[in-house]
């Protein structure tokens, strides 16, 4: 099968790192369904989370590791908002942005609350067997 020049651009961009970017609202519904399907059907299944019976301090590693995937992605964001208000994006573009950095500090925040329950409730623990 010949290799055309756009494919060859694609894989070429591909292996960049560079991802294609969409002009049509269509293409994009698409993408995002696609993403959270896959998201969802490659997530853990609860019945083996609930047999592996996870203490506090077994979770507390896993949510320090998603809090600071959530905080990089939060902050990188919060430089795309910038650099649109530099540039003077679309202003819908930069109120869209506005409000997902506004609601990005939330789950940042719930997240490290969570990872205090884990030691509170240890050294709860703790302090009743003794």
């Amino acid at each position: 099968m010949p290799t055309t020049r756009s494919s060859v651009i694609v894989a070429v961009a591909r292996c960049l790192g560079w991802r294609r970017a969409y002009t049509d609202t269509t293409e994009i519904d698409a993408l995002l369904t696609q993403q959270a399907d896959l998201t969802y059907s490659q997530a853990p299944d609860p019945a083996d989370l609930a047999a592996a019976r996870h203490d506090e301090l077994a979770v507390q590693p896993l949510l320090i590791n998603v809090r600071g995937r959530v905080l990089a992605d939060f902050v990188y964001l919060e430089a795309v908002l910038a650099d649109a208000r530099t540039r003077r994006r679309d202003p819908e573009l930069i109120r869209s942005l506005q409000a997902v950095v506004g609601h990005s500090r939330q789950p940042t925040t719930l997240l490290a609350d969570a990872v205090r329950t884990t030691t509170v409730r240890t050294t709860a623990v703790d302090a009743d067997s003794h």
